[in-house]
């Protein structure tokens, strides 16, 4: 009994618990966690709004380079000013994942978006 014991002991003191924190922080934690999803699901769902009131529009500005209706998109998804060129290369590049006006579509532009924003 005592070896076996011994072993789980052995056994549990391998496994790395510290991904879970301080149990004593997990309420604080949980209400920081549920702000922060509130706050990106806001800013998700505008991103989705103004492309789906302006995906032609989107595309003719990554298609031309640049625009307003593209800069709105990079603003509310808080596309950093330094990354937007890389991002506009990445889109143009990519920009038959995009083109179709479809709901799928649609989804992947605004997941571009939220991906790098901040």
């Amino acid at each position: 009994m005592r070896v076996l014991g011994m072993a789980m002991v052995l056994a549990l003191s391998g496994c790395d618990m510290g991904h879970l924190g301080n149990p004593a922080m997990w309420p604080g934690m949980a209400v920081g966690s549920s702000v922060e999803n509130a706050t990106y699901n806001a800013r998700r769902k505008k991103v989705a709004a103004h492309v789906t009131a302006h995906q032609q529009d989107i595309l003719d500005d990554i298609r031309a380079g640049g625009g307003s209706n593209l800069n709105t998109g990079m603003d509310l998804a808080r596309v950093p000013t330094q990354t937007r060129p890389e991002l506009l290369r990445t889109l143009k590049a990519d920009i038959n994942k995009f083109s179709p006006d479809t709901p799928q579509a649609r989804e992947n532009l605004v997941v571009w978006l939220m991906v790098h924003g901040r």
